[in-house]
């Protein structure tokens, strides 16, 4: 019995569609195993999108729910300090990770492996399981939305938010854009932890406004270096490639076509940010000018035929 589901267990939780390389004169000793996406990665996603829903309600249950009991929020602020836990920690771990395989694999070092030797069919195991657990983090963003009783006027914000991220991973993800991809999230996911963790120290101390301050600069600055990239990958790398024939055999899809729908998604992405960065922005300075005692000098108009004190 044990073996027969050992079977179907190993799709579910172990990477699939490995390829191992030989050992070359060049490439010394050891061979390497670099995988490709195939459709049993969906079984994979759906394994450890459970596990990701286990993980959200340890951390509900054993650190954001004992805070929120000493601090004794409202209903609103409960609700997004469970948020911004949730996404903060989400953010760290995944900056964190994606930071290390840039520097291993010298994506920093080297800003042209973004596009050359496209079509990058082939990846190592740490960026694979990447992309696997970011797609199963934010399809388990569904279910989460019944599981902590969202707000029916919030349901629709919140799949559009959950969308818009599994869209553009999966993008990637499929079109063998992975390179630019986990640089954009990284920088993405970087700029968005400073927003959340910002928003946990204003709601335990609603003096703290410094954080804020940093991550209105960095977004923007991140939104500038968003569309640098992308430009520079689809209008000057791929755009100059030697193959540029769609080919679903060998995963190649640098055609004038998909560059230019590719790229109009990240534009239109980065717009849609900043508008609600203004909005977010306009908000917070309506917030804080309403806050502030005005003070205005009250004038006492004395009534006719009578004499004010002084004159008195």
């Amino acid at each position: 019995l044990f073996q027969i589901t050992a079977k179907a267990a190993v799709i579910f939780v172990t990477l699939q569609y490995n390829v191992t390389i030989p050992a070359t004169e060049e490439q010394s000793s050891e061979t390497i195993s670099l995988y490709h996406y195939g459709i049993k990665d969906l079984a994979t996603i759906f394994f450890y999108m459970l596990v990701a829903i286990i993980i959200h309600a340890i951390i509900q249950e054993y650190v954001l729910d004992k805070i929120n009991r000493k601090m004794h929020f409202s209903k609103t602020k409960h609700s997004k300090f469970n948020e911004s836990g949730q996404l903060s920690a989400f953010y760290l771990f995944s900056c964190v990770w994606g930071t290390s395989i840039l520097v291993s694999e010298n994506y920093i070092s080297d800003p042209t492996s973004l596009w050359r030797d496209y079509p990058h069919t082939l990846i190592p195991f740490q960026m694979k399981f990447f992309y696997i657990l970011q797609l199963a983090y934010w399809f388990h963003a569904f279910p989460e939305l019944y599981f902590q009783k969202t707000k029916k006027e919030d349901i629709f914000r919140q799949i559009v938010y959950i969308g818009l991220y599994l869209f553009h991973i999966a993008g990637a993800y499929l079109l063998n854009l992975t390179h630019l991809g986990l640089v954009l999230l990284v920088l993405h996911y970087f700029v968005e932890f400073l927003f959340h963790i910002s928003r946990l120290f204003y709601f335990s101390d609603e003096r703290y406004q410094k954080g804020f301050s940093l991550w209105a600069v960095l977004f923007v600055l991140g939104r500038l270096l968003t569309l640098i990239l992308s430009v520079l990958t689809f209008g000057f790398g791929l755009a100059r490639a030697e193959d540029q024939q769609l080919n679903f055999s060998t995963g190649n899809f640098n055609i004038l076509a998909v560059r230019i729908s590719v790229l109009a998604s990240i534009c239109m992405a980065q717009a849609f940010m900043m508008w609600k960065f203004i909005n977010f922005q306009l908000r917070r300075w309506r917030e804080h000018s309403s806050s502030q005692p005005q003070s205005v000098k009250k004038k006492f108009v004395t009534p006719k035929g009578k004499t004010s004190r002084k004159e008195r």
